[in-house]
């Protein structure tokens, strides 16, 4: 997701959106560890990156406050 898509989000939906994204990372580690095959190999990846800009959005935010 684009950081500028990210920004048109209000603070309730940027919150809502990290923890689902954390749930969507946590589920799939879980069945990458239990050796299920994981179609898109970069998802891992891609949901660690879209995560990480969601809390830098969040913790600017908090800096502007």
């Amino acid at each position: 997701m684009k950081p500028r898509d990210l920004r048109e989000l209000r603070d309730t939906e940027l919150e809502v959106r990290i923890r689902d994204t954390e749930r969507e990372l946590q589920s799939l580690r879980m069945r990458h560890r239990s050796g299920v095959i994981v179609e898109k190999t970069d998802q891992i990846r891609r949901l660690r990156r879209d995560i990480a800009r969601m809390k830098t959005i969040a913790a600017e935010r908090e800096r502007l406050a």
